[in-house]
Parts: C-alpha cells; structure tokens; sequence
C-alpha cells in the first residue's frame, strides 16, 4: 500500500501541529559547519560568516551542532574541532554539541580524551564526537606521520581514548603508544565514550569501526542502495563482536527552496564546484594512493577524479552528486528522506548549507528554509519515528564511489 505524501507547509501550519524543541518523538537533525576558504576574500571573514550559521543552530531548532576537522589548504578551515564547539557551549543551553570528525591518527590520544573530557563537563553532557583515519595525504605529510601507519595508529588510538574516559587511570603498551599508568582531569560527567561513532567511506573503515564498537556515520557520496548495504555489512560485523548496532548517523548537503527548480540550480552549480576544491585537497586524481598501506580501495576514486576533467564526465557527476543530496522543495526533501530511513536506519540527519563558497544569505535562506518546513516534520511526524531496526531493501545499479567527503 502506498503511502501518501508529506505536504510539509500544510503539516506545520496545521492548527494540531505544536513545535516543541524539548520533546523528541522522531529522528534528530543536526547541522555542521564546513568553513570552504573563497580566493579574494580574508579567511575570518568566511569563518565569521559561518559561525553566524552556528549561532542559529539552536534558535531554528536544531538538535546537535557538528564541526569538522581539516588542515593546511583551506578545505575546511576548521583545524580544532573541540575548540571550535567549546565556543558553542558557552552560547548555547540545548543543543548537542560533535565532532565530525576528529582524525586520531594525527593526534597524541591523550590530549584528544583531555579535549573531550574537558568539553563534556563545560557543555553539561551535551556531546558527542566523531573520530575518522582522513585520506589527505597533505594532513598527514603537515602532521610527520605515515599514512601507511593510520589503520593501526587509529584503532590503537581509539582504544586509548576510551579508557581514559571510563577508567580513573589506566596504561596501555601498543605498537605505536606505550603510555604509563596515568589519570585524566578533569573526569568527563556523562560517558562520552558510550556515544562514539566513526566516519566509514571505505570497505576497511567499516570494518575498522565495526569492530571497536563505534556507531557510523555515513557521508552521502553514493546511490543510496549501496549505501544502506555499507550500513547492513557494518550491523552484521558490529554484531558478530557482540555489539548492538545503534542506528547510523548520515550527512549530506542541502539545497532546498520554493521551486523545485531553483533548489536544482543551486545544487548543480555550487556542489558543482566541490570536485575542484577536493581534488585540490585530497590529490585524488594523481592515483597516489593507490600505494598506500590501507588505502588500497581507492584505486577506483583516483581514476573517477581524473576522469572530472572531461566537462562532460564532470557534469554527469555533478548530476548524480546532485541527485543523491537533499535537493528540491520541502515536499521533495521529506519525500526522500522517507526513503532513506527506510533504507538505512537512520536516525540522526547532519545537514550542510553551505557548500562551494554559496554566498552567505542564500546559505542563511537555506538553512532557514529547511527549519521552518522541514525538520519540524523529521522531529515530530509519527513516520520517522518508525523502528531503525526494519530496514527495506532496494535495488539499484551500482556505481563507482564518487568520494565526496565532507
């Protein structure tokens, strides 16, 4: 049987319709700030620009704030995650407060459970992060570490980080950290290790994140069919280490608007302009690491990037980019997300609005857009607030990975 279609303004206008920003009933909506530099314009302008996004988190009805972590090129000028949300903790009172991620292969793990910790107990709890390997090999050439080495340095890592927080002291004697008895202060006041969850944009991260427990973060880069297969494979690995795979968390890009068309168009052209900035960062299209220890699934990202300097082939991606984001009308937007939930599980959405240097008031417009329309709908209708563990299957051609990442 069908189901009828969400008309999202008649929902939210409805009379019987009641906001309440404290009452959780469906799934969570968050947004991250991703700080693209713009050549001519000073970098604090840009960043400003975006933390003014971050101050209408909470006012629009957000339910978490995400920040990511990158390096050196201006791919995102967000070097310190746990810095940059200690800022929000002291503005806001409600809000969640994540990382997304922090990349622990380049980090002393101690200093990243003492960032935590420090971070749980001024925001009261309201935490939760992220932690990923990366794939720049600019970071890790910035940083002296051998990205041959980042798999085993993150999972020892990983495993560092949450015995600091749940034990009063500990040691550990690895392969890459050797650390004496030692004790974190101050102690964090609300388990954060219990809410970790890890970035999984390849076959061995899955894996990788499935056996340390975390729960995943899926990055929006591939047709939704064979995303929702990365998130069964990671259910069935989680628990065959005796885990209970928690529902996935997804990010993706936002353009929603009025007409259908003018969402479309915005869409095509600043998403559009995403594969020069991430090539510039990431050095795909060069093949290099197809050499790498660990990075061997690559292989096929490096000859899809080079591929993006036909103008033909690079349209074609940027319509199928186009296609597997959040782009349309509220309608289209509640529409799709039906679907993806029913695919993959999904229970907490992390949105981005401004993508490819969208200028700063149409990237306001957009998330304002979203707020009023949309998320009232995710966070409240009876429909997303369906069991995660009853998933759909769906069918689909499969694709080359096109590596997106945030």
């Amino acid at each position: 049987m069908a189901v009828p279609p969400i008309d999202a303004y008649a929902l939210v206008r409805s009379p019987t319709f009641k906001y309440s920003p404290g009452r959780r009933t469906a799934m969570k909506v968050g947004v991250a700030l991703n700080m693209l530099s713009q050549t001519g314009r000073p970098d604090a302008a840009v960043v400003a620009e975006h933390m003014a996004l971050g101050d209408l988190a909470e006012p629009l009805g957000f339910d978490s704030l995400f920040a990511l972590e990158h390096h050196f090129t201006g791919y995102a000028m967000s070097p310190s995650p746990c810095q940059l949300l200690s800022y929000y903790a002291g503005r806001t009172q409600r809000i969640t407060l994540g990382t997304a991620v922090i990349v622990l292969p380049w980090h002393d793990p101690i200093r990243v459970a003492e960032e935590i910790a420090l971070l749980d107990v001024i925001s009261g709890g309201r935490t939760v992060f992220g932690f990923g390997r990366g794939a720049a090999s600019v970071e890790y050439e910035g940083f002296r570490i051998d990205q041959g080495e980042a798999r085993p340095r993150f999972i020892e890592a990983a495993k560092i980080i949450r015995m600091a927080l749940s034990q009063d002291s500990f040691s550990f004697d690895g392969d890459y950290y050797r650390i004496p008895r030692t004790s974190i202060r101050p102690r964090p006041i609300s388990h954060p290790e219990r809410r970790f969850f890890g970035s999984a944009v390849s076959p061995e991260s899955v894996e990788v994140m499935a056996q340390l427990g975390l729960s995943m973060l899926v990055i929006m880069q591939n047709e939704w069919p064979k995303a929702a297969a990365d998130v069964h494979r990671f259910n069935a690995l989680a628990a065959a280490q005796g885990y209970q795979p928690r529902p996935p968390m997804i990010l993706t890009n936002v353009s929603v608007a009025e007409s259908r068309a003018e969402a479309q168009e915005r869409a095509i052209e600043y998403l559009g302009r995403k594969w020069d900035s991430i090539d510039a960062h990431y050095h795909f299209s060069d093949g290099h690491l197809n050499a790498v220890k660990g990075y061997e699934s690559y292989e096929k990202v490096g000859s899809t990037y080079a591929k993006l300097h036909d103008p033909a082939k690079r349209a074609k991606a940027t319509d199928f980019y186009v296609s597997i984001q959040l782009a349309g009308t509220p309608d289209d937007c509640i529409q799709k997300l039906e679907e993806l939930q029913a695919l993959t599980g999904l229970d907490h959405l992390i949105t981005e609005f401004s993508f490819g240097g969208l200028p700063h008031h149409e990237a306001e417009t957009n998330m304002r857009l979203f707020a009023g329309t949309v998320m009232p709908v995710l966070q409240h209708d009876a429909r997303f607030a369906r069991p995660p563990a009853v998933l759909r299957t769906a069918g689909g051609t499969q694709r080359d990975n096109v590596f997106a990442p945030a």
